[in-house]
């Protein structure tokens, strides 16, 4: 929780502005008993009508300040949650953004979800609600007990004796319904795991009927969530109706000693009611306690969740030795003895890994499924470390430049095509943020998607769907493509991002790419790619099994020649 607290710092005088309203509000509220013991002994029991009307009128005075310091405390509060809330979110979000593929492991994407929305809302809501509604109520209760005891000490130390039971009965609710509610945000992320999964794959749900499998694990998840919720609702509400108990308990103590008190003179009846009043005070204020102790169990779960998140160490940064001028100039790129294994994983994916390629080489990546190609590729962009070896740029260890810069400089195209919300410029433009229109449309034309654009209505201003959702599977690795090339980079990867093209379009774009001084690897399964490469990297179980041009493979690499024979079989 002092993590996230110290998020309210630049609202600190909206803080104390809130809570001087708050005060100012139960200033008047603990009065108005005084006052009204005043008009009951001094006002009524006298007949005297204008002791009435004088603090009647005080008391009607008093009542307006204490509505209109509501509203300032209101105004104040929501500007000094809403705030932090913000705070929070764009830190949460700066975080991720600065993670690592090995930090992403940590969490799930549905927990992280969770995490920058219901639980930054949380703490939110319990913000505002400790400066408007929750400090008021513990200090209205301590407050009526320090008023109590000025007016009547005997009938007030009823309340003094009660007070260290209700005490210890809200500590023992607070420390096992925290456990609950943590329980419960976990709960909550599983069920927005099975959401997530479900909205993501809801064509494949729908292809294979599995929409009665997919409603019983939403079932099974929702129903966890709300047994768990129950749990923990069910600890506050047992609890507060005893202390309601006790607190009643109170009031009939305080009428019965009150009467004997009045009778014999030892209190007027005026110190009884304003006692009673006190008392009654305090227990709407402890009837509060329910919902403030489940909304601080809640914010104390998703504040731990928040800090967890935050103190995340980056194990992926720049290094002591990186510099800002290290940049990349021709594109030569060599591997030296690379090994490297997932983290918390034993197995080596890649293992001894070495290969020179020279600037401006075009070099096809093959092998079977599991050989460690998508993983080559997320080394060299320095997504993840390598565990021995180095990783050279033009003679330059990768882990001497800078992240930014180094990523800045290369131009890379996933496997699976991503696309983001907006149109088919902002698309492209996204891979350059400084991009002309000119550039967007060169690089649409070299990757042979700018004809495609055109026969649209709104052309370059037409609008995507989630994903891409209204554009061919060819049509978002062309629009990927595209992406890559407007930053005009030095290194361009392609993770198999040509294999939804059909032969002719492949050999334009391929033909397309020499236009473009850049070094260029490809991960590809198609025979008709490799023969346009000047390199092939062949690789099997993270080795690197074979190094050459097509010609060269194909004269020495049995494995080469079957994966020839199988594409090309019926036409030697």
């Amino acid at each position: 929780m002092k993590k996230v607290l110290s998020f309210l710092g630049p609202y600190k005088v909206a803080v104390f502005i809130a809570l001087f309203f708050t005060l100012t509000e139960l200033s008047v509220e603990l009065i108005q008993p005084l006052l009204m013991r005043r008009i009951i002994d001094d006002g009524i029991l006298q007949e005297d009508l204008s002791v009435v009307l004088l603090w009647g009128g005080i008391l009607v005075g008093l009542s307006l300040m204490a509505f209109a310091s509501g509203i300032l405390n209101s105004f104040y509060a929501a500007h000094a949650s809403q705030g932090t809330g913000y705070d929070l979110r764009e830190k949460l979000f700066d975080k991720v953004q600065s993670f690592s593929f090995a930090n992403f492991s940590q969490y799930p994407t549905s927990s992280l979800i969770t995490r920058m929305t219901n639980d930054v809302t949380q703490i939110q809501n319990t913000l505002f609600m400790s400066l408007r509604i929750m400090l008021r109520a513990p200090l209205l209760v301590i407050g009526s007990v320090i008023m109590a005891l000025f007016v009547h000490v005997k009938l007030a130390l009823i309340l003094v004796i009660a007070i260290p039971l209700l005490l210890t009965i809200l500590l023992w609710i607070m420390k096992h319904a925290g456990r609950l509610f943590r329980s419960v945000q976990e709960k909550l992320d599983k069920v927005n795991g099975v959401m997530q999964e479900n909205l993501a794959g809801i064509r494949l749900i729908k292809a294979f009927i599995r929409r009665k499998h997919e409603s019983k694990r939403f079932t099974e998840a929702s129903g966890n969530l709300r047994d768990r919720t129950i749990a923990a609702l069910r600890l506050i509400e047992i609890g507060m109706p005893i202390i309601l108990l006790i607190m009643n308990v109170c009031i009939m103590a305080v009428l019965w000693f009150g009467s004997f008190e009045v009778n014999t003179g030892g209190a007027s009846v005026g110190d009884v009611v304003a006692i009673v009043n006190y008392t009654t005070r305090m227990t709407a204020a402890i009837g509060m306690f329910s919902m403030i102790v489940m909304i601080f169990s809640r914010a104390n779960a998703s504040a731990t969740r928040i800090a967890d998140v935050l103190e995340t160490e980056i194990d992926l940064v720049d290094t002591d030795e990186s510099e800002v001028g290290n940049r990349i100039s021709e594109g030569k790129v060599s591997f030296e003895s690379v090994s490297f294994k997932y983290p918390e994983t034993s197995t080596y994916v890649l293992e001894n890994m070495s290969f020179h390629v020279e600037s401006g080489e075009r070099v096809a990546i093959m092998g079977a499924t599991g050989s460690g190609k998508s993983t080559l590729f997320q080394l060299i962009p320095r997504l993840y470390d390598v565990d021995s070896g180095k990783i050279t740029i033009d003679n330059l260890d990768i882990r001497d430049m800078k992240l930014h810069v180094l990523r800045k400089q290369i131009g890379f195209v996933p496997q699976e095509a991503m696309l983001f919300t907006g149109s088919l410029k902002d698309n492209i433009h996204w891979g350059k943020e400084n991009a002309t229109m000119e550039e967007i449309i060169t690089a649409a034309k070299a990757a042979q998607i700018h004809e495609t654009i055109m026969e649209f209505p709104d052309q370059y201003d037409t609008l995507l769907g989630q994903k891409g959702v209204n554009l061919s599977g060819g049509q978002k690795q062309r629009l990927s493509i595209a992406r890559a090339l407007v930053r005009k980079p030095k290194l361009l990867l392609l993770d198999d991002s040509t294999s939804a093209l059909d032969v002719t379009t492949e050999k334009r774009l391929l033909e397309a790419l020499k236009d473009y001084s850049c070094t260029t690897f490809m991960i590809t399964q198609k025979m008709s790619t490799t023969m346009n490469a000047d390199t092939i990297l062949l690789l099997e179980d993270g080795k690197l099994l074979a190094k050459g041009s097509h010609e060269e493979l194909l004269e020495h690499s049995s494995l080469y020649q079957k994966i020839y024979e199988s594409q090309f079989g019926e036409e030697m």
